[in-house]
């Protein structure tokens, strides 16, 4: 998919969050925890997660998409196109080194998956994606749009395509965030508007539903 289709189809993503929470539609998954409490508990790092138990993630399924811990992994699936969906740690991060596999399982290439990071609340964070056709974007959400901090939706060939597994990381550390995929820094860039809050693992649709990606190994450190 072209990075312009990207860019439409990521305006619709938000539509379809938005009309999922005013719909009241998220219905807690089973095995999941509470509500995370307020203010989030910090982070002792380094910090862990192999999923070989729940742990204290805060996951949610409804119709559209199913997400938990699952056979020794964190399991993402979006059953409806144009959906996002996600499982946070539950924890606040400030500065880190946040190292995670993330195993495209089956579904089409064009999809989105990563990493969002300094989650204040479920309407302002960070996000880190990868796509299955090889694309990579970083983006910040405030509650009503998407801003584009890398520029749009950009090919590399660092990124394994298709059913494949990719190691992606993210380094905090103040303003500057880098991601790196398999080893490659792909971007660096600085912002300032969110300085910490919570981490989470997430994958999405656009036109062609069925995206399933498993996260694994998580390793969050000291930058």
């Amino acid at each position: 998919m072209s990075a312009k289709g990207k860019r439409l189809i990521t305006v619709l993503l938000v539509l379809g969050i938005v009309l999922l929470v005013l719909a009241g539609l998220w219905v807690k998954f089973t095995g999941g925890r509470s509500p995370r409490p307020t203010p989030m508990p910090k982070a002792d790092l380094p910090w862990n997660d192999d999923f070989s138990e729940p742990g204290d993630w805060q996951a949610e399924s409804d119709a559209t998409a199913q997400v938990g811990v699952q056979d020794g992994v964190m399991r993402v699936y979006i059953a409806a196109p144009n959906q996002l969906a996600w499982a946070s740690a539950g924890r606040e991060f400030s500065d880190f080194h946040l190292a995670v596999e993330a195993a495209q399982v089956t579904g089409p290439d064009d999809n989105e998956y990563g990493v969002l990071v300094r989650m204040e609340d479920t309407d302002h964070f960070y996000r880190f994606s990868i796509s299955g056709d090889g694309y990579y974007m970083v983006s910040k959400y405030d509650g009503e749009t998407w801003e584009p901090l890398s520029g749009d939706w950009a090919l590399s060939d660092a990124i394994q395509t298709g059913v494949a597994t990719n190691l992606l990381e993210v380094v905090c550390q103040g303003a500057t965030m880098t991601l790196f995929v398999n080893g490659v820094r792909l971007t660096q860039l600085d912002d300032v508007d969110y300085a910490q809050g919570d981490v989470a693992l997430y994958a999405g649709a656009f036109f062609e539903p069925e995206v399933e990606v498993h996260f694994d190994n998580l390793r969050v450190e000291e930058p």
